[in-house]
Order: structure tokens, then sequence, then C-alpha cells
């Protein structure tokens, strides 16, 4: 069982930064890939960044060259930088865990409960 506490959400200005953290209580964190997710009001959940337990990284192409996914197997936290910061990355971000393929939403098995991202213009 893992369990998932996001935090660093908040109301930013457009082009402002913002640094998410995730982090993960329970065993063998170093064993698990790590995903973020967002959902905006009326649309459905997208991926945005996952990293493996072995540190291969992948993104959405929306946030390429803004976002940066990183993990620090020690504090067993996931953390996503985001910068340059749009209206369109308003969402809940989530994390989740999966030991399965990381770019399937429906693969993750352990899911945070969500933390408010807004950029307003």
């Amino acid at each position: 069982q893992v369990q998932l506490v996001e935090s660093g959400g908040g109301l930013v200005q457009t082009g402002d930064s913002l640094r998410l953290s995730c982090a993960a209580s329970g065993r063998a964190f170093s064993s698990y890939s790590m995903g973020w997710f967002r959902q905006a009001p009326g649309k459905e959940r997208e991926f945005v960044a996952a990293i493996t337990y072995t540190a291969n990284i992948y993104y959405t192409n929306s946030v390429k060259g803004r976002f940066a996914i990183s993990r620090d197997n020690a504090k067993n936290t996931v953390y996503l930088q985001m910068n340059s910061l749009k209206p369109e990355d308003t969402a809940v971000y989530y994390c989740a865990a999966t030991r399965r393929a990381v770019l399937d939403s429906d693969a993750y098995d352990y899911w945070g409960q969500g933390t408010q991202v807004t950029v307003s213009s």
C-alpha cells in the first residue's frame, strides 16, 4: 500500500513558477514509477509527466521545456518543477504510482488527493 500526498499548488501569474511535491508513505517507493496528471474543469484527466523507477522520464508535449519531473528516493518524494506557467496549465494536479505502464493512467494503482494550480493571465 502506498499513500501519496501532494503539496505546492497555488495561485500564480502567467510566467511564474511552482514546484509541486508528492510525498509517499509505505515501503518500496524506489520500485514504483511515478506520474503527474492534471484535470482542468470540464476536461478529462491528462498525463503530464512521469519518471520510472529506473529514472526514465516522459512528458506530454505541451509541457516539454517548461516542466521538470524528478524524484528523491531517500525522501520518498517526487517533484514537478513548473516554469513559465500559462493559464492553460490551470488544473488540479495529481501524483500517482505504478509498477506498470507509465503513460496509461489506468495502470496507476495509487493516487494522491490532488493540489490546485491556478494561473491567472
